[in-house]
């Protein structure tokens, strides 16, 4: 399934794209896709109520919301495929590199990035998200940590790498300023993405391609990040884990870094998740 929301900001209500290529509604029977609803059992109700006559909705002029509600728990990985650790001038890590990023960072796919005020080095990056579907504690062992994923998304994990990196004390400074994680378009459920270790993903700025990398090459793959993280804090429905990004990032750009300007233009793909598109405004 792929599911989406459709609205204004605060006021999305919950859709599904069907294989025909039709977006039926479906807030008469979920009032939305939160952790409520994944708790609830609502995929599997979901499932059944998707062979049925449900309306549809044209998408035309209508903003696409992230596909989730906003979640209590967004968990960064950093670091996590060697060839952009290395572009980064950092070493591969040994445990996966772990930060936050604020639940109010998580915007729509085609949502305005806000350069912070004191930015001078807005980064990009392209992620796998992965949605959180049931409770994770202390999960046993790495093999079952799949079936507590909900399903996948794009994640944009915009950074602003002098306040990650040169202002000390957090990362998490320069990965939660507003707008820093448009998610989306939508959610893809896990039996339409049985593996998410063979993923192409790309992004562009302005036209011009500056990461293509493929979800096979991280460092500690999704199994092994959900249970990890399940070892050291409780994993809800709804919470939301990225999970590194390839090399190509504008910090790593050789002879110098390159950075986001107000006007830019970012578009991100990873295979069978969709694809996104923002534009940087300063704020």
């Amino acid at each position: 399934m792929k599911l989406l929301r459709i609205g204004e900001p605060g006021k999305e209500k919950p859709a599904a794209l069907l294989a025909d290529g039709r977006v039926v509604d479906v807030s008469a029977h979920a009032p939305d896709y939160n952790g409520a609803f994944f708790e609830s059992g609502g995929l599997e109700k979901l499932q059944g109520l998707l062979k049925g006559n449900l309306p549809t909705v044209d998408l035309a002029g209508k903003r696409l919301g992230a596909p989730i509600a906003r979640p209590w728990k967004v968990i960064g990985i950093g670091l996590n495929y060697a060839d952009h650790a290395k572009e980064s001038g950092m070493a591969v890590p040994p445990e996966p590199v772990m930060f936050t990023k604020a639940s109010n960072t998580v915007i729509g796919p085609y949502d305005t990035v806000l350069i912070p005020r004191m930015s001078k080095k807005t980064d990009w990056e392209v992620e796998l998200g992965v949605v959180i579907g049931k409770t994770a504690r202390y999960i046993a062992d790495k093999e079952s940590a799949l079936s507590y994923v909900a399903g996948y998304c794009i994640s944009n994990d915009v950074s602003e790498r002098e306040f990650q990196i040169e202002r000390g004390g957090s990362w998490d400074k320069g990965k939660g300023c507003e707008t820093f994680n448009p998610l989306g378009p939508w959610l893809v459920t896990t039996d339409e993405i049985p593996d998410p270790q063979g993923l192409g993903m790309a992004l562009d700025v302005n036209g011009v391609r500056r990461q293509t990398g493929n979800t096979k090459t991280m460092i500690f793959n999704v199994k092994h990040l959900v249970w990890y993280l399940s070892q050291f804090m409780v994993l809800e429905p709804g919470d939301v884990l990225t999970t590194g990004t390839p090399p190509g990032v504008g910090l790593g750009h050789k002879p110098n870094p390159i950075y986001l300007q107000d006007g830019d233009v970012m578009e991100l793909t990873i295979d069978g998740l969709g694809k996104q598109k923002q534009t940087l405004k300063q704020a």
